[in-house]
């Protein structure tokens, strides 16, 4: 597995949409995952660390977690198909392990709450992943 972080987000208002570039832990390897604006927005209040004046809905769901003693685990980016990519919550409850399926933009959203890592197998980031030279990704 490969340790992720958000490395920038970036905007295309022409079509509603923004691209997460996560950025591969020791190499100049990205991740470029397309989400929504609103999806994106919720990313950028956390890596930010802007607190909304009333829970947004991402901050609701670590705040349950919270009361519920759930832990956020990791979050793994783990396939990516017809350009779709899909992602699994790891939470512990009561000394068990659950695996949540969720949308990548969801579960990085919660990861970055939780301070929990973002990941990714190799075999997608081989896939779908792109390389940075002189400051530009490719």
């Amino acid at each position: 597995m490969v340790e992720l972080t958000v490395d920038r987000i970036a905007y295309d208002t022409h079509h509603q949409r923004a691209i997460i570039l996560l950025k591969h832990a020791d190499t100049e390897r990205y991740l470029p995952i397309v989400v929504g604006a609103l999806e994106a927005g919720a990313i950028a209040l956390a890596v930010e660390g802007v607190e909304a004046p009333r829970p947004q809905t991402h901050d609701l769901i670590k705040q349950i977690l919270d009361r519920l003693e759930v832990t956020v685990n990791e979050v793994l980016i783990d396939d990516v198909r017809d350009e779709t990519f899909f992602a699994q919550i790891s939470l512990m409850s009561g000394g068990k392990v659950v695996e949540i399926d969720s949308r990548p933009s969801d579960a990085i959203a919660l990861a970055l709450r939780a301070k929990a890592p973002i990941r990714t197998l190799e075999r997608v980031l081989d896939l779908a992943g792109v390389t940075a030279e002189h400051g530009q990704v490719h």
